[in-house]
């Protein structure tokens, strides 16, 4: 077993699979930058996220992904620019974030674009983010938290493998505010869990 926490970062790697291909963001790039603040802007995404700063312009996107780049660096977090294996065309986001290289731990989050939906999307891309976690970071658990009453987030987990643990009262922000709070649906998967049955690929 690698002792990650005493060696340099993992390289950022491409993924692909189930005609996906998972890549770096680059916050120098105008399609990455549009496509990030698509994301943040959209309305499903602002119903259940509150981001600490508003990516509301191109100055805030650049900001808030040159801040995952760093991490990438860093070796605490890996965030995916989720595109169409054949196309290229962006469809969304997942990351594997808060690593701590010492208990082997970390958490994941994902978004897809409106059109890119019911496509299961952020299920393979999930798969795909979790499974390099846990071959090449060598993380044991990896968490997933949503906001309680995100239904289709809820069936994401569970069809990656990540059962429901429990729920965490006051643990994110309602939406649109930071002085209100809401529950969190916790599910963690393990590296020693099964691998789940998946529906099939795009």
């Amino acid at each position: 077993m690698n002792d990650l926490h005493e060696s340099r970062p993992a390289p950022f790697p491409e993924l692909e699979g189930r005609g996906l291909r998972l890549r770096p963001w680059d916050a120098a790039a105008a399609a990455d930058l549009d496509a990030w603040l698509r994301g943040y802007a959209d309305p499903e995404f602002q119903r259940w996220n509150t981001p600490l700063k508003p990516v509301d312009d191109l100055d805030a996107a650049r900001e808030s992904l040159a801040a995952r780049v760093k991490a990438g660096d860093d070796g605490t977090g890996f965030s995916f620019r989720v595109t169409d294996a054949d196309s290229g065309t962006t469809l969304g986001h997942v990351g594997v974030n808060d690593i701590d290289h010492v208990v082997r731990v970390a958490r994941v989050g994902y978004w897809t674009l409106p059109e890119a939906r019911g496509r299961h999307v952020a299920t393979h891309a999930l798969a795909l983010a979790v499974r390099w976690a846990f071959e090449e970071l060598g993380l044991h658990r990896v968490e997933l938290g949503h906001a309680l009453g995100h239904d289709a987030s809820c069936r994401i987990a569970e069809r990656c493998g990540f059962p429901y643990e429990g729920t965490l009262r006051g643990a994110m922000f309602e939406a649109g505010r930071q002085d209100e709070f809401r529950d969190v649906h916790l599910h963690a998967r393990l590296a020693t869990d099964p691998e789940p049955a998946l529906p099939a690929g795009l």
